[in-house]
């Protein structure tokens, strides 16, 4: 199970993945906007996204849990 973390803190701008979707790795999962900036999240691993921790217009914040994958 590969576990997401986030970065640094920011507004989910736009959610590219759900629950049950297969992702390969480079897929971008998320974007999130940080001091007007877009900042791509992309999935480390090949597998299976399994539980999605955030939503669009969430704000979150450094080292929040974003999404799990099934490798």
């Amino acid at each position: 199970m590969t576990k997401i973390e986030l970065e640094t803190g920011g507004t989910v701008w736009k959610f590219l993945t759900k629950p049950g979707e297969l992702v390969k790795e480079g897929d971008v999962l998320f974007i999130l906007e940080v001091m007007k900036m877009e900042v791509p999240y992309e999935a480390p691993v090949t597998g299976k996204v399994t539980a999605v921790h955030i939503a669009e217009g969430d704000f979150v914040e450094e080292d929040q849990l974003a999404l799990e994958i099934a490798d």
